[in-house]
């Protein structure tokens, strides 16, 4: 005879379903909550931000344009530009492009652009110590220092400058533009100084925001970085000189790289970081 086994009572059943039923849902999450993590928190699979970034806004090049002369036709700022900053902005300027000349990276001889100038100080600055052959450009002229030009399409011949300067980077629509217009400008040899803001957001009228110094280093094809350092300039608190080592087929160069970190400490206590790259052309 077969052992006989007890049926469950009736209340059982629907606990035993209800059981059966949460366990399946349970195993069913448990397959697919493993793949939604590693969606949302991979950090192989979180997009990092670029450390170059144009601001979006204008709809067409003359809509940035006209965005760009509302700063600069500003008459009270215009008013401040000529008066009140100019004695300390020239000052400033001035021990800037002194201490280029005490490191060799500018010379009585060379010929000087200021790119983006406004009202000239820069230029008047770099006349000032002694580098009489310079002149600036800015969308708006203002005559005899500053030339009317548009920094994404520079005024002038291929190879016309040894030196040229800018503190408006920030304002490039097309950063890779005004990189490639200074590389066409410069002499080969020739050396460009930009100050630029590190790491933060620049003012309300610029059009790209820099959040470390590589995105720029790489913008320059021809060139190779001088040194870095952290200055006080106006707001802006990196210098960054670059050298153009691209010369003609009659004269090739051959670089030789020594790179040297230091970390001085100047009078206030400001911290400056310097990588030097030295060229040795070879004839």
């Amino acid at each position: 005879m077969k052992p006989t086994v007890p049926k469950p009572p009736i209340v059982l059943k629907p606990f035993l379903l209800s059981l059966f039923l949460s366990l399946a849902f349970l195993a069913f999450l448990s397959l697919q909550t493993p793949r939604h993590r590693q969606k949302s928190t991979s950090p192989s699979l979180t997009a990092r931000k670029p450390d170059l970034r144009i601001r979006r806004g204008y709809p067409s090049y003359d809509a940035y344009i006209q965005r760009q002369l509302k700063k600069t036709l500003n008459p009270k700022l215009r008013q401040i530009w000529t008066t009140r900053d100019w004695g300390r902005k020239v000052r400033v300027f001035a021990e800037f492009f002194e201490s280029l000349k005490q490191r060799s990276l500018l010379f009585n001889e060379s010929k000087a652009l200021c790119i983006g100038a406004r009202v000239g100080q820069e230029v008047a600055a770099l006349r000032q110590v002694g580098i009489t052959d310079s002149v600036g450009i800015d969308l708006v002229p203002y005559p005899p220092l500053v030339l009317k030009g548009d920094f994404h399409d520079q005024p002038f011949d291929n190879e016309t400058f040894d030196f040229e300067f800018s503190n408006v980077f920030d304002h490039a629509l097309y950063p890779w533009k005004f990189v490639g217009e200074i590389e066409r400008t410069l002499k080969p040899g020739g050396v460009c100084v930009l100050h630029v803001a590190v790491s933060r957001r620049a003012d309300k009228y610029s059009a790209n925001d820099l959040y470390s110094v590589g995105p720029l280093v790489e913008l320059f094809k021809r060139s190779e970085m001088v040194e870095a350092r952290i200055v006080d300039g106006f707001g802006l608190d990196t210098e960054a000189p670059l050298e153009v080592c691209h010369l003609s087929t009659r004269a090739p160069l051959v670089s030789k790289i020594i790179r040297d970190l230091s970390a001085i400490y100047s009078n206030d206590s400001e911290v400056d970081l310097e990588w030097r790259h030295f060229f040795k052309p070879v004839l």
